[in-house]
């Protein structure tokens, strides 16, 4: 019985395992490469002028002659293993969905001859680094932003700041003008009063 379990078990194991490995090759194939040009829609091949060669959209490899045959690699051949692919002019067969693009080499070769360049491309990869930095520049923004709000704020503190300052001197100034005030009628006072009482003095001396 322990033996049927684990058989049982053995077979569920390795029938997800395969749906796993069929679903992730069948999300790889017919992925553009990041180098492509966007806008496009099934479609199989490029062609690369300035290399003469051909790409597989499918099988993610490049055909190109050499040797005396067509060879499909994930990589260039030698000689173009610096070539930028981001930068290079790409030619999408949007009618050819075969095994053999270059069963048309002789024409695509003359037709879109090296240092071809057609109308204006923009790699699938470029719009993402757009997105990027589109992000970046906002949260530029979004920071100077928040500088200028913070600098107004703090100006306006210091205004509010010095505007209590002088309201407080002007306050203190009036309240020491006004003490000063009150302390002289009162000193005013008090002499009137002994001058006052000098003259009654006096007056009581002369009866």
């Amino acid at each position: 019985m322990k033996t049927l379990k684990l058989l049982a078990v053995g077979i569920i194991l390795l029938v997800s395992s395969s749906i796993q490995a069929q679903l992730s090759v069948s999300l790889n194939i017919g992925t553009a490469p990041s180098w492509g040009p966007s806008g496009y829609a099934n479609v199989d091949y490029y062609y690369l002028p300035d290399v003469q060669a051909y790409y597989d959209i499918r099988a993610s490899q490049f055909i190109y002659f050499g040797s005396g045959r067509w060879v499909r690699s994930r990589y260039l051949p030698r000689q173009y293993r610096d070539y930028d692919l981001n930068r290079g002019y790409k030619v999408v067969l949007n009618n050819y969905h075969g095994n053999r693009p270059y069963a048309n080499f002789h024409n695509d070769r003359k037709t879109y001859y090296k240092g071809y360049r057609g109308g204006n491309q923009r790699a699938i990869g470029q719009r993402h680094d757009n997105h990027r930095y589109s992000n970046n520049r906002n949260a530029v923004n979004h920071r100077k932003y928040d500088s200028r709000r913070y600098a107004e704020n703090r100006k306006y503190s210091n205004n509010h700041k010095n505007s209590t300052n002088r309201r407080y001197a002007d306050n203190r100034k009036s309240s020491n003008n006004h003490a000063k005030y009150y302390s002289k009628r009162g000193h005013n006072r008090n002499n009137d009063h002994g001058n006052k009482n000098k003259k009654e003095n006096r007056g009581h001396g002369k009866r």
